[in-house]
């Protein structure tokens, strides 16, 4: 894995055009919902939470291209 496939939920929430907090609760779950993201996709450092780039794509598909 490069240093450049771990990011932030903010980050990743750029990346894949989703809601940060769609990210975050990914990671965490709900009551009526497991997270989607495994255990080694994400994990909390510090007051931040990090996704690997695998574990988006496998939720949330490819990362789409950013055309200017």
């Amino acid at each position: 894995m490069k240093f450049e496939d771990v990011m932030t939920t903010v980050e990743a929430a750029s990346r894949w055009n989703v809601s940060p907090t769609t990210v975050k609760l990914y990671c965490l779950g709900t009551k009526k919902n497991p997270a989607k993201l495994k255990k080694g996709e994400c994990r909390k450092s510090g007051k931040s939470w990090l996704v690997t780039k695998l574990g988006m794509e496998r939720v949330f598909g490819v990362e789409p291209s950013h055309k200017s």
